[in-house]
């Protein structure tokens, strides 16, 4: 019998018996533990350690290389060499028992973000093998020096990346209200479909391995967010909407947040959301901007322009009787709705870096696509209005100049004035740590009037035009903030609007007109149309409400009062539920010189509504609360509904029906709360009848930790 040679042993494949991600530790070194995932989430430019258990050791002659794979573009592999060299991807291993490695992988503060596969390849004279260790997810990193979204003070990257809350304001200039929302970008599955907004891109889907490797630059990846918001050129998440009727979808005013949106945008196959408003693109795209590294907020602009021939005029005209002519489209807004990213401009230079404005409302096309920045706000402030992104559309929207025209006939027009103090008012945020409005008014331009400002709006002209604007010699500039006064210095009679209080919906409009004669020697007789309108918040004439004509003779010197009144019957009629605004102008000639024309935009206030949260709110504890509601009118409201949330307070969105609320009954509703997690939460409430839409208020709940428990835990 012959004996058998056997060669050498061929050793085992290998193999990685145990992965561990130090998902806990990692995540927690990397300011993400908030996010509701279980998956691997780290911030860029920062390290982080894996552990590698393989079925055996290593054989004379293998090898093994990391590498890090996009998900979005296979074709984007990094490979991570076993020494760190500064701005490159690195895996240094760390050497335990034989089969045990533990890898400090380091991504450099300029890589892409997204969702990554983590693999090892395994490299010997006899077989090439590929070990699939997981993936993560990479985002960008405000808390790293290197990082283009780096922001240096800690309050302020709690505030602007970490807050899952916060408030908008709406309204006008005269009366500023709160909205209380909640971004979520920590919620159950917010992150994934924050990146597939990225994915559903028009740059995504035309060239997939471009557009990632773009995503390393927040100027990028913010100009894509800012335009799949919207849905009018792509896949994006919203449809806008200002008709008044959303019978067919959603009102925007009902949206609290941001999370029942993208939840919905993910549940229906990425179809449009409807529908949206300014505010809500603008919840929204804070939302996905937090949600991946880039810190933002939500910035209100009243008396905003919306310029649309881009002449940095807002041309508005009118009859004699001051009933609005709808012959422009341009339009000033009671208030719009932006948002600001704070990052670096390398494209621009170091002194346009920090906020950003940017915005998803669909208003004008950039470049063939309907979205707005992003546009350094030190530059709109210096009328750099030649640098990207949008910066004209932007600087019109704060500096723009309204000018009046009354019209006879198809072909006669006459300027009445031009008012370069009306636009841009109480630019507004929350202020940072508080639930208070701050005004920031001063970053887009220098104080209204002064020499300092139309030098600025004088460059931005030149810039656009070639040429130094037309002469400002009866600009107005001493118009007050609504634009309800007439100063010109050429008007021996003025005139203004004034309201003796304010209005609630409900009630009668009760204005007076004060016109004055300057002349110290001449008597004036004065013809006054007045006109009363109803507006919606975006500057759109609805339906004339009311209107009379009137005589006035003032001595020398004198100044009378020309009472006006809106009943409740003339223009409930009229209003949405929503809108609740009137415009008011008054064409005034008195003989001797030009007719002038006197404006106001009142909004009569909603009714209140308030929240209570009753004692101290423990986590995992259940909690009461209540809503208290008075029926202002003398009339009984119907088909109400009462809309209560809460992110980790309430366990779904808690719904309750009203079926009536007496005239000038008050009613307590009670509710319950769950609050399942500790810190500063948001609960917001919601009303709607018959008779008023959307009614809201919210209030910061503070969960605070079971101290009996704590006893309890303590004494074992």
């Amino acid at each position: 019998m012959g004996q058998r040679f056997s060669g050498p042993a061929v050793p085992a494949l290998l193999v990685a018996d145990v992965v561990d991600l130090q998902i806990p530790a990692n995540r927690t070194a990397h300011n993400t533990s908030e996010y509701c995932s279980k998956e691997l989430i780290l911030r860029r430019g920062q390290p982080f350690k894996i552990n590698v258990k393989f079925n055996r050791a290593l054989e004379s002659g293998e090898s093994i290389e990391l590498s890090a794979e996009t998900v979005s573009s296979p074709k984007t592999k990094f490979p991570l060499p076993s020494s760190a060299a500064e701005g490159s991807w690195s895996a240094v291993p760390e050497h335990g028992p034989s089969n045990t490695f533990t890898y400090t992988i380091l991504s450099p503060p300029t890589a892409s973000i997204g969702r990554y596969d983590l693999s090892l390849q395994v490299s010997s004279s006899i077989k090439n093998s590929t070990i699939k260790l997981g993936q993560f997810i990479l985002l960008f990193n405000p808390w790293s020096a290197d990082d283009d979204v780096f922001m240096p003070i800690d309050v302020e990257r709690k505030e602007y990346v970490l807050n899952d809350s916060g408030i908008i304001y709406r309204g006008h200039n005269k009366y500023i209200t709160e909205l209380g929302w909640n971004f979520g970008q920590f919620e159950k599955k917010i992150l994934d479909l924050c990146l597939t907004i990225l994915d559903k891109s028009l740059e995504h889907c035309k060239e997939p391995s471009l557009d990632c490797t773009q995503r390393n630059n927040p100027v990028y990846v913010s100009r894509v967010i800012s335009a799949m918001v919207n849905c009018q050129d792509d896949d994006g998440v919203l449809v806008g909407d200002w008709s008044g009727d959303y019978s067919d979808g959603t009102d925007p005013s009902s949206w609290n947040g941001s999370v029942a949106i993208l939840r919905e945008w993910g549940q229906h196959s990425y179809s449009p959301v409807e529908y949206g408003q300014c505010w809500v693109f603008a919840g929204v795209t804070c939302t996905v901007l937090r949600c991946l590294g880039i810190p933002a907020r939500v910035v209100t602009n009243f008396s905003s322009a919306h310029d649309t021939n881009g002449n940095l005029s807002i041309d508005e005209f009118y009859d004699k009787t001051g009933k609005p002519l709808n012959q422009s489209d341009d339009s000033i807004w009671n208030f719009h709705v932006w948002n600001e990213g704070w990052f670096t401009r390398k494209d621009l230079g170091a002194f346009y870096d920090g906020w950003q404005v940017l915005d998803a409302t669909p208003q004008e096309q950039s470049t063939g696509i309907y979205r707005c920045g992003p546009t350094s706000v030190k530059a709109i402030k210096e009328g750099d209005v030649d640098l990207d992104y949008d910066a004209p559309f932007v600087f019109a929207e704060v500096n723009a100049d309204r000018v009046s025209w009354i019209c006879e006939g198809e072909n006669k027009k006459e300027k009445l004035r031009c008012d370069s103090s009306v636009v841009g008012k109480n630019i507004s945020t929350k202020a940072v740590g508080k639930n208070l409005r701050e005004d920031i008014t001063a970053n887009y331009k220098y104080e209204e009037g002064s020499k300092k400002e139309r030098e600025v709006f004088t460059k931005a002209y030149t810039k656009l035009f070639g040429c130094a604007p037309p002469s400002t010699s009866n600009r107005g500039a001493a118009a007050d903030a609504m634009g309800d006064a007439t100063e010109l210095a050429n008007l021996n009679v003025s005139g203004k609007f004034k309201i003796i209080q304010s209005i609630h919906f409900g009630e009668d409009a009760n204005l007076i007109l004060i016109l004055k004669n300057s002349s110290t020697e001449h008597a004036k007789n004065v013809m006054v149309s007045i006109c009363a309108s109803s507006m919606l918040y975006n500057g759109r004439v609805t339906s004339e409400v009311s209107g009379e004509k009137t005589s006035v003779k003032l001595g020398p010197a004198e100044e009378k009062e020309i009472p006006f009144t809106v009943t409740y019957g003339q223009y409930e009629k009229y209003l949405s539920k929503d809108d609740h605004n009137v415009h008011f102008n008054a064409v005034c000639e008195a003989e001797g010189q030009a007719t002038f024309l006197v404006q106001k935009t009142i909004t009569l206030e909603h009714p209140v509504i308030s929240l209570q949260v009753l004692g101290p709110v423990v986590v995992n504890k259940p909690g009461k609360g209540s809503v208290t509601f008075s029926n202002p009118l003398s009339e009984e409201l119907t088909d109400g509904k009462l809309t209560i949330v809460g992110a980790s307070l309430i366990n779904a969105v808690l719904e309750i029906i009203v079926i009536s609320i007496k005239p000038k009954e008050t009613i307590i509703i009670p509710f319950d709360i769950s609050p399942i997690a500790m810190g500063n939460k948001q609960l917001a409430v919601n009303f709607s009848c018959n008779k008023f839409c959307n009614v809201k208020t919210f209030v910061e709940v503070v969960v605070v930790e079971d101290n009996i428990s704590n006893l309890t835990k303590g004494s074992l």
